[in-house]
């Protein structure tokens, strides 16, 4: 017994009329990890191997 025929996937009929007329979607950006992106809370000083004298 042959398999069942797949029917019309809409949303892939969507996606596809919308890239011909927006155009293909930006790639993604990697997520940066927090530590990297977040400033320190406070500056470190000019002096630092003295700061704790």
């Amino acid at each position: 017994m042959p398999g069942k025929k797949k029917g019309i996937d809409s949303g892939s009929l969507v996606r596809e009329i919308a890239r011909e007329r927006i155009g293909a979607p930006p790639p993604s950006r990697p997520i940066v990890p927090k530590t990297a992106r977040k400033k320190p809370k406070h500056k470190k000083t000019i002096d630092s191997d003295n700061a704790g004298i």
